[in-house]
């Protein structure tokens, strides 16, 4: 009998929010409207696995190009579009500048796995869940051979407490734990490759009537009673774009940082996977999910994308113009054979 999909996404939305688990992956409920921050990080990501991947260097750049070209069809009228395709263009020309070379070897991109969930207790895998995911690549270092995942981040800043947080990422060390499963062989830990989205923007300038009131300040604080203050006029697109480039020469736009995965970690992670499995297994049987409310605005007082529909107290006609039906994990492949192959990345 197939088992049910865990992710760590689910795995995650569950920990935060059983009832929006309960909207994701019981009823397959979706949001329409899409999530910017998240699009251009999926870009970045898609920019990222054209360059890791095969093929000849100017062949890549032309794949890339259009790529971010396609992923902003509308960035003529649309402002956001517009920022969002110039930024990516600057952050690949600045990535591959700052890293011409790497000291490992890609050995797989995309990397999908399905494992057993074990319990640590027992040794005994769920008859009811399997864990599945996928990873953005697996290298191996060229001074070691030791395999390591390459997790690719886009961040507003990196700051110190960013940095802090990365030992604790939960998902991180579940998919080194189900990788060195899955491909039996050791993942000694995690890549983090992180790239800072600039804040810079494009200069609108200043309307005729904007420029008038400005000059007339001026002229009221000016002891001649004159002023030579011209017309701030809307920055160029060529200028913009140099602005960003030149931005990306700088080193503290890049982050890199290579972490192992301890033996405590990989046991601690393994019971925890264990213990929110036992309690979904509990919410499912008593039908019960409670919703986090102190989830509702956590991330930067932006409301959760379901927030309509708990606000309006679960109103068909919210659900039905703000959501659509989507199957969950949909970001996997359909079907993933099964895990005895020996190398099913070599």
């Amino acid at each position: 009998m197939p088992k049910d999909t865990l992710t760590y996404s689910a795995l995650k939305t569950f920990m935060s929010c059983r009832w929006k688990y309960h909207l994701q992956m019981n009823e397959g409920l979706v949001p329409l409207a899409q999530d910017d921050n998240l699009y251009l990080g999926s870009v970045w990501h898609s920019v990222l696995e054209i360059w890791y991947g095969g093929g000849e260097y100017n062949s890549k750049l032309e794949r890339v190009a259009s790529l971010i070209d396609q992923s902003f069809p509308n960035r003529l009228s649309d402002p956001r579009q517009k920022r969002d395709w110039h930024l990516c263009h600057a952050m690949f020309s600045g990535y591959t500048q700052h890293y011409p070379e790497e000291e490992f070897n890609v050995l797989g991109l995309e990397v999908e796995f399905t494992v057993p969930i074990v319990n640590p207790a027992t040794g005994r895998s769920s008859r009811t869940f399997e864990l599945r995911g996928k990873v953005d690549g697996l290298v191996q270092l060229q001074r070691t051979g030791e395999l390591f995942i390459l997790e690719h981040k886009s961040a507003a800043q990196i700051t110190g407490d960013y940095i802090e947080r990365l030992p604790a990422d939960f998902q991180i060390n579940l998919y080194a734990i189900a990788l060195s499963r899955f491909l039996k062989r050791k993942i000694f830990g995690v890549i983090y490759s992180i790239t800072r989205k600039a804040s810079l923007k494009q200069s609108e300038g200043e309307t005729e009537e904007q420029f008038e009131i400005r000059k007339a300040e001026l002229i009221r604080k000016s002891k001649t009673g004159k002023t030579s203050a011209k017309r701030k006029m809307p920055e160029t697109d060529e200028a913009y774009r140099e602005r960003l480039i030149e931005k990306y020469r700088d080193p503290e736009m890049y982050y890199r940082e290579v972490l192992y995965l301890s033996a405590e970690d990989a046991a601690r992670t393994s019971s925890d996977l264990w213990n929110i499995t036992k309690l979904i297994l509990t919410a499912r049987r008593e039908n019960s999910w409670i919703p986090n409310r102190d989830h509702c605005f956590r991330f930067g007082n932006q409301p959760c994308a379901y927030w309509p529909l708990c606000r309006s107290n679960n109103n068909p006609n919210v659900r039905d113009n703000l959501y659509e039906h989507k199957a969950p994990h949909s970001e996997l492949s359909a079907v993933l054979e099964d895990t005895d192959n020996e190398n099913p990345v070599f």
